[in-house]
């Protein structure tokens, strides 16, 4: 039974910063990759980073450039989202989720709430 697990969602000032972390349980994720997405109340859920567990090769969402950062520690099977200069519009559940193929994300975590405050 694989298991993600989120962490380190909170309440933080706009410009402040949050890592977010996933862990996977379950099975060893040597293959595949790990993405974060997000949810805003009344919004559909929207992708912000993937990061392959092989290579490390990242992707990111346009309107986090430059602000988050994806990770990950293949030992621990975690992946990490640094997210820096936060605003009010970053304001969602986070959610990690694993693909073990490149067309679709097998596992979704419970999420975790990130609130930025102005």
């Amino acid at each position: 039974q694989v298991q993600l697990v989120e962490s380190g969602g909170g309440l933080v000032q706009a410009g402040g910063s949050l890592k977010l972390s996933c862990v996977a349980s379950g099975r060893t994720f040597s293959s595949g990759r790990m993405g974060w997405f997000r949810q805003a109340p009344g919004k559909e859920r929207e992708f912000v980073a993937v990061i392959r567990w092989r290579g490390g090769i990242t992707y990111y969402a346009d309107f986090v450039k430059g602000r988050f950062t994806i990770s990950r520690d293949n030992a621990k099977n975690t992946v990490y989202l640094q997210m820096n200069s936060l605003k009010p519009e970053d304001t969602a559940i986070y959610y990690c989720a694993a693909g073990l193929s490149p067309t679709s994300y097998d596992y979704w975590g419970q999420g975790t709430q990130v609130t930025v405050s102005s």
